[in-house]
């Protein structure tokens, strides 16, 4: 909390400073038109180094305000990442230790097997998502597999049943026309598995998301990830999709995350030839995402 009042300080005072300049630029130049004001060759090169000194100093505000956001960004991102990695194994550490040190009964133990195995899966979701942003970024493999988009979304919704402890209700699918896309099934699997991870993380205690899917002027499919979660403001409906990015608000620091998946999600739409986007009618109304791919030929 400290770290972010400091960089919003910074922020403030690096707008206040470039503010405060182009005041005085002005008020200098207003005094030398009202001193030159015969002079109309002067008057001009004053009027164009005007021009460059406020645009100078607009850059540079924008540029340095642009890097102490960049910076706080990556710094959370750092931070989300470490605590992503380091429960897990810290968990897989403490029940191990435990089994190689007291003597544990039959049932206890196929419980500590079992929580492993879910932190060994969170663990390896972490890494692998990582290190699928950098490969969407120099993406070279082909995009031109067959794939049946219902049958994918049934296997995303049930590994977030099994991965959230969810019942079979609170994730619903409502299936539209049957549709076929071609892409890479790795990436498809993982922008959907990301909305619905994201989508179940945000609805709080009682878990109730739809996934819906359409057919949009017989050319692209559409799927759509409904919640009743806390909703997002207005401006933020473009910005969350910006790598490292996390909407503000008291959710931020209570769910977990790198601040990747909803950048992968776009990153994958647009490899594949498709988009992604964000509604919602505000905070407490809930949220809908939308990923469209082209339809197979």
């Amino acid at each position: 909390m400290v770290v972010g009042a400091g960089r919003r300080k910074t922020t403030a005072f690096f707008i206040a400073l470039g503010a405060g300049l182009i005041l005085v630029t002005l008020l200098l130049y207003v005094g030398w038109v009202q001193l030159n004001w015969r002079h109309g060759v002067l008057l001009f090169l004053g009027l164009i180094l005007l021009a460059v000194l406020i645009s100078g100093v607009v850059l540079n505000t924008i540029f340095l305000v642009r890097e102490i956001r960049r910076n706080a960004q990556h710094d959370a991102f750092i931070n989300a990442v470490t605590h992503e990695l380091k429960t897990p194994v810290a968990s897989i550490r403490l029940y191990l230790e435990t089994l190689q040190t007291r003597s544990v009964d039959e049932g206890k133990r196929h419980e500590f097997y079992r929580i492993m195995l879910e932190d060994s899966d969170r663990l390896l979701a972490t890494i692998e998502q990582v290190l699928r942003t950098g490969r969407i970024g120099h993406a070279s493999r082909a995009v031109n597999t067959p794939l049946d988009l219902d049958a994918i979304i049934e296997d995303c919704l049930a590994r977030a049943r099994k991965l959230h402890h969810v019942e079979a209700d609170a994730l619903a699918f409502r299936a539209g026309p049957h549709a076929t896309i071609m892409g890479d099934p790795d990436e498809v699997r993982a922008a959907v598995s990301n909305l619905i991870d994201n989508a179940v993380k945000y609805s709080g205690p009682e878990v109730k998301v739809t996934v819906e899917t359409s057919t949009v002027d017989g050319k692209f499919a559409a799927v759509r990830v409904i919640d009743r979660g806390p909703g997002i403001p207005k401006t933020e409906l473009k910005q969350i999709f910006k790598r490292f990015y996390r909407a503000p608000g008291p959710l931020a620091t209570r769910v977990k995350g790198t601040g990747l998946g909803l950048y992968i999600v776009r990153s994958v739409a647009k490899r594949h030839g498709g988009k992604a986007w964000a509604e919602s009618e505000g905070p407490g109304r809930g949220s809908t995402f939308v990923l469209q791919f082209p339809l197979s030929k």
